[in-house]
């Protein structure tokens, strides 16, 4: 079956099996940005925008995204850049792996939250892992991202 996805602002038209997740399309064309962790939606390393709102990939059947908009880190490069700055800066520097994810939740969160404090800004979060920094860094420079 073909499906149709605009990523990254492009049409692209892709074959897939019915039961395929959207982690394994984006993939397997080369959307290695989209990290594949635990395969039970739990972690969030896998999350993506979807019609601008974070979705779990892995647990996404991809023919379910069919006509839909997809964002994954390489469509937001400078604002994940300025993003970025402020992690490093705290210190949520560490091995890199879940932040394209974390990136683009907080991009969602920004949308969506209005007056951000360090508990909606923790619920809003829950679900994305990291095994490295123990979330302190990440949270400071959220909340310092977030003010600006």
């Amino acid at each position: 079956m073909e499906i149709s996805l605009h990523i990254n602002e492009v049409q692209k038209t892709f074959k897939i099996d019915p039961d395929e997740y959207l982690l394994e399309v984006l993939r397997r064309n080369g959307y290695l940005s989209v990290k594949k962790g635990c395969d039970t939606g739990t972690c969030g390393v896998c999350t993506i925008l979807l019609d601008d709102m974070p979705v779990l990939s892995c647990s996404y059947l991809a023919v379910r995204a069919d006509g839909k908009h997809i964002t994954t880190i390489e469509g937001i490069q400078d604002k994940a850049k300025d993003i970025g700055k402020y992690l490093v800066s705290e210190g949520a520097d560490q091995c890199g792996y879940c932040s394209p994810s974390l990136i683009l939740t907080i991009v969602a969160m920004e949308k969506e939250m209005e007056d951000p404090t360090e508990e909606k800004i923790t619920r809003y979060l829950n679900g994305n892992l990291c095994r490295c920094t123990g979330y302190m860094g990440q949270l400071r420079g959220i909340l310092k991202y977030m003010e600006v």
